[in-house]
């Protein structure tokens, strides 16, 4: 589990215009389920925008309210579409002793052999699901491909994850591939037919030769 703590207050007054003051304030309107009841909340704006940057979707991290502790996974936010600040954030609470399932980022690192021969790099999947109890799930998963030559891959089943992280998702699917680049040809000739020249007529007879 990270280090990321968010502390925040009861949220008792509702409704947009109550969230919109709390936002003047430098606060951010949010919830906190799926453990019990929906617990609604405020953060301060500044604290949740800086632990937002250094987590992921699969980092669970720790919401003080009030002298009660909850773990919990930042499930999604809500953001004004023109400035980008955060209108609204939903944390996901977590049983730490509970087997669960969550989404966990592939992170490739390196730059494959066949890239530097002048193939090309696809890399299709950009994360596994997983199962595990919360104290084993990592944050992300490093996929080193820098050994990939030309028509090579790595597939699911190649990763290494930790104990007590069981993968869900289908082990045949392609993580990173190094394919040829295409060749540039160059455009075909027309076949152009030439006309035979008209035959001279014989300037006597007016018969042609």
């Amino acid at each position: 589990m990270s280090n990321v703590v968010f502390s925040a207050r009861t949220r008792t007054d509702f409704g947009s215009v109550k969230a919109s003051n709390l936002r003047k304030q430098g606060r951010v309107p949010g919830v906190i389920y799926g453990k019990g009841e929906t617990i609604h909340i405020d953060i301060d704006q500044r604290e949740l925008s800086g632990g937002l940057r250094v987590i992921s979707e699969s980092t669970i991290v720790r919401v003080t309210v009030d002298g009660s502790t909850h773990d919990a996974f930042v499930k999604s936010t809500q953001r004004n579409i023109r400035d980008g600040n955060i209108l609204h954030v939903d944390f996901y609470e977590i049983e730490m002793g509970k087997l669960l399932r969550a989404r966990v980022s592939l992170h490739i690192t390196g730059n494959p052999i066949g890239v530097r021969e002048g193939g090309i790099l696809e890399t299709p999947l950009h994360d596994i699901e997983v199962e595990c109890l919360p104290k084993d799930l990592p944050e992300r998963v490093n996929v080193d491909i820098s050994h990939l030559g030309t028509n090579q891959s790595i597939h699911v089943r190649d990763l290494a994850l930790g104990e007590g992280v069981k993968l869900i998702s289908a082990e045949d699917q392609v993580i990173a591939l190094v394919k040829f680049a295409k060749a540039e040809t160059a455009p075909a000739e027309e076949n152009v037919e030439t006309a035979p020249a008209p035959a001279a007529k014989d300037a006597k007879t007016g018969e042609k030769s």
